[in-house]
């Protein structure tokens, strides 16, 4: 279900809007490029916490906090997928 968001922008962003959507850019409409954005935002956010879990795993390792695994990972990650 869409909703609608109104936004208050300052003339340079409405300005930098403008100049990437419409005729002869990738986006048709305001709404396109906008959501793209967010998309995009949303996708930097979640990669950090990946890198932030990837880390703090990796520093666990350094400091001896690991306990052996003696499972099948492949079917524990499988199994996690449904």
């Amino acid at each position: 279900m869409a909703h609608t968001l109104n936004l208050s922008l300052t003339d340079e962003l409405r300005a930098f809007i403008d100049q990437n959507c419409g005729e002869g850019t990738l986006y048709a409409t305001p709404s396109e490029f906008v959501r793209d954005l967010l998309r995009q935002r949303k996708v930097q956010l979640e990669a950090a916490q990946v890198r932030d879990a990837i880390i703090e795993g990796y520093q666990d390792a350094i400091e001896g906090r690991t306990v052996a695994f003696e499972g099948n990972l492949r079917r524990l990650l499988k199994a996690s997928d449904r």
